[in-house]
């Protein structure tokens, strides 16, 4: 009967070691995406902390919503599916399935998803066809391009941030797409005690 206790013992702080390592990958319920079109950047932030911040692409048409448009959509939206675990970077999808095919960064004449995909749908009037206009954070080989709006309507990351934002998201996590700065959002820094003169 002790022999039986302890191993359970030993399978229940098994189970929690684990599921508290798988859990410290991802960001915390709390945390959002927050898109700045004018920044040309993308940033994680949780609780008013910035967590991550990485260089993205908008369209090169501009900030919309319209049916057969390529514009990317601004308002708030959430990660309604994710697509990509485990791919290799520079891994073609093709309709959310991987093809197969490798094309590495700033490969001439090629222009695919690649890596990861982040599909979001919208949460408002101004952004309701997103999900259906297949609106996605994803890989792109045309790496040198990003931090300018070159996109058809996605937003655009090179592979190795793509993949890092990947793990560290979830299903229904919050992105907004804005065209204010992610300056506007970040509480000022408190000055350290170095810096201070009093």
């Amino acid at each position: 009967m002790k022999i039986v206790r302890k191993s359970n013992i030993f399978f229940v702080a098994l189970a929690v070691v684990v599921t508290s390592s798988t859990r410290s990958d991802a960001a915390s319920i709390a945390a959002e995406v927050f898109v700045s079109v004018p920044d040309q950047e993308l940033a994680l932030i949780d609780r008013a902390k910035l967590i991550a911040r990485y260089p993205i692409s908008t369209s090169k048409f501009g900030l919309g919503d319209g049916t057969g448009t390529y514009r990317t959509p601004l308002g708030i939206l959430f990660v309604s599916g994710k697509f990509g675990d485990n791919l290799p970077p520079g891994a073609v999808i093709k309709s959310r399935v991987a093809t197969g095919e490798i094309v590495d960064p700033n490969a001439p004449g090629r222009d695919a998803i690649v890596s990861r995909v982040i599909w979001l749908r919208g949460k408002e009037g101004q952004n309701r066809g997103a999900h259906d206009r297949c609106i996605y954070i994803h890989g792109t080989p045309e790496e040198r391009r990003i931090g300018k709006p070159v996109s058809f309507g996605c937003i655009r990351m090179r592979s190795k941030d793509v993949i890092a934002l990947y793990d560290l998201l979830h299903i229904g996590m919050h992105v907004t797409i804005s065209t204010k700065r992610i300056s506007d959002l970040l509480p000022p820094e408190e000055p350290s005690l170095v810096a201070r003169t009093d």
